[in-house]
């Protein structure tokens, strides 16, 4: 890669500590706390452009920070916190590198998403790993399920066109833009508006301190209820529980999953169904959300409202709640409540246009790991472990708010790597040190250890992963 793939202005050498200064800021936290952290490794560490390692380390070093603070608001005790950022990068791509009595999981990718160029010369992603959006897809353009009648039908649209006619009919779909379109663009306007992330006071409570317990860990005795799927407000529910949070994943019979996703994220988790159209399941999650600290939904904005579950109802219902909420582009803007995935804000933000340019690629071309999903899922716990302390020490119900867009608009600000592209990327093999073995709910389980590294409470996962359902709706 030449440097004339990337503008001058826009090649850094992007400096962790001041990254994670900035988002330590933005989660409301004083200064002093940042004296208590260590950060090793530079970019690059994986085939990219882009500032992915330091994304990641410092997403996962905000929230390991912040429970560090809550372990000393609870026993008056600092300790260290380090992250290095090789382990960072792998734990980003944690989905890649888990295996099951020694196999790989199962393909995550349907046979037609991905990229394809339309009838007037640009791309589009499409995004159809669950039925409802796959159907959807094949029925808006008439074709067969394989990617060569998918291509052929899209050549009578225009990917504008198909972008918008998608999201009407609620399916998930983006043309490839790149950052100049993006930013003209009136929804990544809108998000240049706003913050990484933000904690509102959405109710009044008095303080209150945090349940009794064996302290061994910052959450411990913390009752969080995880209602998301995919990759990143799972991965906040999983980093919740990786610090002693008990944390009750709620899912429904009838939503689709990804199975492997399920197995990675779900570790330190329980596992219940509820059918929140029934008045039975509605009346127990509202009986759990009485007894709840931090309650978690990656719902696309508004989804709960209609079911009596929005921020407003949940701080009436439990004041001092604090709850995080995850869109995919913002809650301001014509996009605020279109549903999208990581890979599908990657391709209208700018990113795999970037990468492409970089690359000098005709096609669209990904980040080396979905990195806006796992960073927001850091940054969302970071949020509720932040908001948590302020619930101790001023009381109040709290609202964090994050979406992968915002959290794409911060890689962006990371500047670029030159010859970022040409890093060698780590396969299976060359991530072993940063492997354990345990049993869980589908078999021996490999996975990548937390790469936050706490020195009076280090970070595990008390429960295993257990199949959707495994356990009762209640704590």
């Amino acid at each position: 890669m030449s440097s004339s793939s990337i503008p001058h202005s826009a090649q850094t050498t992007p400096d962790p500590h001041e990254a994670l200064r900035q988002v330590w800021h933005a989660l409301g936290q004083a200064d002093a706390a940042l004296s208590q952290v260590s950060l090793s490794g530079s970019d690059p560490v994986l085939p990219s452009s882009f500032a992915v390692g330091t994304a990641a380390q410092v997403s996962i070093a905000a929230a390991g920070l912040a429970a560090a603070e809550l372990w000393h608001l609870r026993s008056q005790v600092r300790q260290r916190v380090s992250v290095d950022m090789r382990h960072a990068a792998a734990e980003f791509r944690s989905e890649r590198y888990f295996r099951v009595n020694g196999a790989s999981s199962d393909e995550i990718w349907d046979k037609i998403a991905g990229t394809y160029c339309c009838g007037d010369g640009r791309w589009v992603r499409l995004h159809t790993n669950f039925p409802l959006h796959r159907d959807g897809v094949l029925k808006l353009l008439q074709c067969e399920h394989d990617r060569a009648s998918v291509g052929q039908a899209l050549q009578k649209w225009a990917a504008e066109d198909f972008e918008d006619a998608a999201a009407n009919a609620g399916l998930v779909v983006t043309a490839m833009r790149s950052f100049d379109e993006w930013d003209r663009h009136p929804q990544g306007q809108a998000v240049q508006t706003l913050p990484l992330l933000s904690i509102e006071k959405i109710g009044d409570a008095p303080p209150q301190t945090l349940p009794p317990a064996v302290l061994q860990r910052p959450l411990d005795g913390v009752r969080v209820l995880d209602l998301t799927r995919i990759i990143a407000g799972p991965v906040c529910g999983r980093t919740l529980a990786a610090h002693g949070a008990d944390v009750l994943l709620v899912t429904a019979p009838q939503l689709p999953a990804i199975g492997p996703l399920v197995i990675d994220t779900g570790r330190g988790k329980r596992s219940c169904q509820l059918d929140l159209r029934q008045a039975d399941d509605h009346r127990t999650l509202s009986h759990l959300l009485h007894e709840t600290d931090i309650f978690v939904q990656g719902y696309r904005p508004g989804g709960l409202d209609a079911l009596g579950f929005g921020p407003t109802a949940a701080a009436k219902k439990r004041p001092g709640i604090i709850y995080v909420s995850l869109s995919a582009y913002g809650h301001v803007g014509p996009w605020a409540g279109r549903r999208g995935f990581d890979s599908l804000v990657q391709t209208a933000s700018g990113f795999n246009h970037a990468e492409a340019q970089a690359a000098h690629s005709e096609q669209p071309k990904p980040l080396p790991m979905q990195v806006l999903d796992h960073a927001a899922g850091y940054l969302m716990a970071a949020g509720a472990m932040s908001a948590l302390a302020r619930r101790v020490t001023e009381g109040g119900s709290w609202h964090v708010r994050v979406s992968l867009a915002q959290t794409g608009n911060w890689l962006r600000q990371l500047g670029r790597i030159e010859n970022g592209q040409a890093t060698a990327d780590s396969g299976f093999e060359q991530v072993q040190d940063l492997l354990e073995h345990s049993d869980s709910g589908f078999g021996r389980l490999t996975a990548v250890t937390h790469a936050a590294h706490l020195s009076a409470t280090p970070a595990y996962w008390a429960r295993p992963s257990v199949p959707l359902g495994t356990d009762a709706a209640s704590w």
